[in-house]
């Protein structure tokens, strides 16, 4: 039986080990615990306090993995919002793209800084695409098919989520061109992002505004969840990403910035986007690929 301060903790280790998954469940102290997937995930109540808790917790007891706690009940969202560059997919599209126009470690180191949330996002943005001024528009393809990979885990996230009737949806503040290809890919609903302005055949340094940024990211997010935010799963890595992140039921940083992941409810940054479904309570035996 759970008691009022109990909660669920849910531990993933990036690779498959019985002695590190039962040490990780002694330390958390789990109990009731069930196997999520055979020498790789478990879940079962915890006196946690948080997810920051739990971490500290088990670095004493020298096991790596990701863990999330939360309250004892219904932990399956029925919305998905998930940011798209270096969480969907493992690049940062606008970066790949800088380097047909050979202005790579320019746009990255930009794109570094907004990230960290050193600067604005939308000011960073239109200065980076500013230097994609003159790139042939065919090259957006090029891009994709040669440089744009998906990250493990994220086609099995939305449709495992689709099929349980998840709504699910991109928010990126990266270009349309892009999170259009990764939502069929992946079986996202729909998507939502800024879109490069063309002209005659080429890009021409300019972006469509208003810029979707991190208020527009949190919009979203309110928007397809009709106002109870607490329904959500939203997943990012930047600090454009913060206000859904936390607006959400249960927001996750992704493989994030050291300041998006000390905000985050919890965190994924040893294992793959499989955790996600995990940390609702999802067994190997739900997934969908």
């Amino acid at each position: 039986m759970s008691s009022p301060l109990d909660q669920i903790a849910t531990l993933v280790l990036p690779q498959e080990s019985g002695d590190q998954l039962a040490a990780g469940a002694s330390a958390l102290g789990l109990r009731d615990s069930r196997i999520l997937s055979p020498g790789r995930a478990i879940e079962g109540l915890t006196t946690a306090h948080d997810s920051a808790d739990a971490r500290a917790v088990l670095q004493a007891a020298k096991v790596r993995g990701d863990v999330c706690v939360q309250p004892d009940g219904n932990r399956r969202r029925s919305v998905l919002v998930c940011d798209m560059d270096s969480t969907l997919i493992g690049q940062e599209c606008i970066d790949e793209l800088a380097a047909f126009a050979g202005v790579k470690d320019r746009v990255s180191e930009i794109t570094e800084r907004a990230m960290r949330g050193e600067i604005g996002f939308e000011s960073a943005l239109d200065e980076r695409v500013s230097l994609l001024k003159g790139v042939p528009t065919n090259v957006l393809q090029t891009c994709y098919d040669e440089r744009i990979h998906l990250n493990d885990g994220a086609r099995t996230l939305a449709r495992t989520m689709r099929a349980q009737g998840a709504k699910t949806l991109i928010v990126s503040g990266g270009f349309t061109f892009f999170t259009s290809r990764v939502a069929e890919a992946c079986g996202f609903d729909g998507h939502r992002a800024n879109v490069l302005i063309e002209q005659d055949g080429v890009l021409a340094g300019e972006v469509e505004h208003p810029i979707l940024g991190r208020e527009a990211k949190r919009e979203a997010l309110m928007e397809i969840c009709d106002g109870d935010p607490s329904r959500a799963l939203a997943i990012g890595d930047g600090a454009n990403d913060l206000a859904m992140i936390k607006a959400a039921g249960l927001g996750l940083a992704y493989r994030a910035k050291p300041a998006v992941a000390a905000a985050a409810h919890s965190a994924i940054a040893l294992t793959s986007l499989h955790s996600a479904l995990y940390f609702q309570g999802y067994s190997d035996e739900e997934f969908c690929d």
